[in-house]
């Protein structure tokens, strides 16, 4: 089965053609990185607007890559949610238009469910049942995955998502758009404990996640070292490693304990932040000493794309899954509420 996979849940623009016999065929992605560093944000409406212009000359791209012609393809598969409305509905607009000029399927597919799947892409591929960590921007999950459609979420963010945290405190330190890449590069350079962050909800049993006091602490350190005369590079450095530490640690202890929970070894982590370095390190020195083995996708594929949309569109098709011509999205969508393949 050849899929057309579209993302387009927030700013980046991602198409992607995925065939069940030869694998992954050809993959194109525009970030709107560029458009929204102005703003130190998303701009909904803009990031809207953008994949509108965007979406057509990529799948043209795609479909030249892979040499292939829209008579071939068997489906299309969409982000349906969760995500920005407005960007969410470019996607399945032009998912069903296009599903209904070629006379072809087309289906809806769970924005995080991608990202979980979006490993399975590599040469050597996660076995279920595996915990997996789904850390992002909006998303600090972590998840029983005992197949595709069988999740168990086992913790959550109360409130900020780790993503969120470290574009924000890149923020409050004048660092640039998107923060999380800048915090990382920055932290490559500091000097470990001349800061000391806490580690959130760590001294009490249980998997919820809580990184909200984490920023307020990471503001109250750069706004004191500021007050001492200190914002130099330096001082920012040492505050983004701090900030890294404390939360690569936080979501190492979590995952252990999931794992344990679940009588598990083996972790998937998917989702932006999978890509931090430091957080690879960190969970694959605890999976080592635990004898298990940690699952990721590639750094392209961690964040938003394609790529995979259509490999779990192309799962859920071969199972039979279809939809009617009707556009709808979902701003919020419980990943729970997803069918199980069997």
């Amino acid at each position: 089965m050849l899929v057309l996979g579209l993302e387009t849940s927030c700013d980046e623009t991602g198409v992607a053609l995925y065939d069940s016999e030869r694998g992954l065929l050809a993959d194109a992605l525009f970030s709107q990185i560029d458009l929204h560093r102005a703003y130190g944000g998303v701009v909904p409406e803009l990031a809207s607007r953008d994949h509108v212009k965007r979406m057509l000359p990529l799948i043209r791209q795609v479909l030249a890559e892979a040499g292939c012609v829209p008579t071939e393809i068997d489906a299309i598969a969409y982000t349906a949610g969760p995500g920005l409305v407005g960007a969410l509905l470019v996607g399945a607009s032009c998912a069903q238009a296009l599903a209904f000029a070629w006379g072809i399927p087309a289906l809806g597919v769970h924005h995080m469910e991608g990202h979980l799947l979006a490993p399975m892409l590599e040469a050597q591929p996660p076995e279920f049942p595996f915990v997996a960590l789904l850390v992002s921007g909006g998303h600090t999950q972590l998840v029983q995955v005992d197949g595709i459609g069988q999740y168990t979420l086992l913790g959550e963010t109360l409130d900020d998502a780790a993503g969120e945290a470290f574009d924000k405190t890149a923020k409050m330190m004048g660092l640039n758009y998107p923060g999380g890449p800048e915090i990382a590069r920055l932290a490559e350079q500091g000097v470990s404990g001349r800061f000391t962050f806490p580690r959130p909800m760590c001294d009490r049993p249980g998997l919820a996640f809580s990184f909200s006091g984490l920023k307020t602490f990471a503001l109250n350190t750069w706004q004191q070292s500021v007050s001492a005369g200190d914002d130099s590079e330096q001082a920012r450095c040492d505050i983004s490693l701090a900030f890294q530490q404390a939360v690569v640690e936080t979501l190492t202890i979590k995952c252990k304990r999931a794992l344990k929970q679940a009588g598990m070894k083996r972790l998937v982590i998917a989702g932006g932040v999978s890509a931090n370095k430091a957080l690879r390190t960190s969970l694959e020195k605890m999976l080592g000493d635990m004898k298990g083995d940690v699952f990721y996708a590639r750094p392209e594929f961690c964040t938003d794309n394609g790529a995979m949309i259509a490999f779990a569109g192309c799962q859920r098709l071969q199972a039979g899954q279809h939809e009617s011509l009707a556009i709808s999205v979902q701003a919020r969508w419980p990943m729970e509420q997803l069918s199980a393949l069997r």
